[in-house]
């Protein structure tokens, strides 16, 4: 018996998946492994920080996926290292060997050289992060409840966004909606609509791929909203106290930080030439070069694209790469030949808040209600598996209609300096 060329797949995010599904049933061994044993629908994430959603509604196990699908294999496990001469992949203390890699690794949140921020400044990039940030924001009004002291209430209530991306908009107008909205009949003592929410962003304007008209009616919908935007203000110092953000200190127990990613380990491992932020530059086929058989695609690729730009590291474009090279393998194993990467950019879509999102498909553009519906469709399509949409729809219609929270849930470990024991008696 000849045995079956092995492909294997370093990450089950969006890239990864669609190299894994565009070789089902084709005549290799395919192997996906991941350090988790679930997908995440990472553009939802805030929704899980502010309470909109739970964690299981934007995750889906990584086995049930493939349960049925006799040529993919799924390994638990954390990649440290490479062989390339030697074509391994390694574990730990476990080799793999492969004939074709795809390098699908996604990226991490760069704190710009202060990686000590990150204590006190956590991303969103993964589902411990969302839920460790939500219940920082919950315990936040919980405590400004319990306390008797004006300036600790007030650091309670103060939340900085740093980033004017995507991510820092919804997040922003998403901490808006919670305070002054979904929780402002909740408490006693304090009126959770004095929360101060300020997004920081260093460039001088909100969504910087998007036309300016877009990004003057974020900036204009999110202040509506009570947000302070300050763009053109960078962020210099952040510890548990607060943030400094130009020449202002600004006290707050939650600081989010969503102005950055960068790629770890790929350019050590592989030797290849990588970008500022750590990603690979691949050849026109997505291939490493001097590699033909190890492909890097997603968040972790730079892939020259239009007028100096790069493709950018969203989720329709790791899909695209993703089939792309799925192909690529099962054109090279029946002896055809595959055209350069070509990468169709759909366009640009942010959500704001409730019934407010802006959307730029490639000068068609959309804002307001419509925009935001259309949003929360396009999303829901790119959602995995067939049972998580619909329990993603129930809980938008339930928290649009009803304006109510379903996933308010403080868990995990909680401190004795967040519990609130230093804070007065209540009367």
């Amino acid at each position: 018996m000849t045995k079956k060329p092995r492909v294997v797949i370093v990450g089950a995010g969006f890239g990864g998946l669609a190299v894994a599904k565009k070789l089902s049933g084709a005549d290799v061994d395919v192997v996906l492994i991941d350090r988790r044993n679930h997908h995440l629908f990472q553009p939802l994430l805030y929704q899980v920080a502010t309470a909109d959603l739970s964690p299981a509604e934007i995750a889906w196990p990584i086995r049930s996926m493939f349960s049925r699908v006799k040529n993919v294999s799924v390994f638990m496990g954390e990649v440290t290292g490479l062989d390339l001469p030697g074509k391994q992949i390694i574990a730990g203390d476990r080799r793999v060997d492969y004939d074709y890699l795809v390098l699908a690794t996604g990226a991490r949140t760069s704190y710009f050289g202060h990686d000590e921020w990150e204590k006190s400044a956590p991303g969103l990039k993964t589902i411990a992060e969302a839920t460790e940030i939500r219940k920082n924001l919950l315990l936040a009004f919980e405590r400004a409840e319990n306390t008797d002291d004006p300036e600790a209430r007030r650091r309670y209530l103060n939340f900085i966004v740093v980033g004017g991306g995507p991510t820092g908009v919804e997040m922003a107008g998403a901490i808006a909606e919670l305070a002054k909205q979904a929780l402002s009949h909740d408490f006693r003592r304090i009126d959770p609509r004095d929360a101060r929410i300020i997004l920081a962003e260093g460039g001088p304007k909100l969504l910087a791929a998007f036309p300016d008209d877009l990004s003057d009616y974020t900036r204009r919908s999110l202040e509506s909203l009570g947000v302070e935007v300050r763009t053109g203000q960078s962020v210099s110092d952040i510890s548990k106290a607060g943030a400094r953000i130009g020449d202002e200190f600004i006290p707050s127990a939650n600081v989010i930080w969503g102005a950055g990613v960068t790629v770890e380990h790929l350019g050590t491992w592989t030797g290849a030439e990588t970008d500022r932020g750590g990603r690979i530059k691949t050849k026109p086929d997505m291939s490493l070069p001097e590699h033909p058989d190890v492909f890097v695609i997603g968040d972790a690729a730079h892939v020259a694209w239009r007028d100096g730009l790069t493709v950018p590291g969203i989720a329709p474009a790791a899909k695209q790469q993703g089939a792309y090279v799925g192909r690529r393998i099962r054109d090279h194993l029946a002896g055809r030949a595959t055209p350069a990467f070509h990468y169709r950019h759909a366009g640009n879509l942010a959500t704001i808040g409730r019934h407010r999102a802006v959307i730029d498909l490639n000068g068609f553009k959309l804002r307001g209600w419509l925009a935001w519906w259309f949003w929360g469709l396009a999303h829901i399509y790119f959602l995995i598996g067939l049972r998580a949409p619909s329990l993603v729809m129930i809980q938008w219609v339930w928290s649009y209609v009803f304006r109510k929270k379903g996933a308010r849930l403080i868990t995990g470990r909680i401190s004795p300096e967040e519990d609130g024991t230093a804070s007065q008696p209540v009367d």
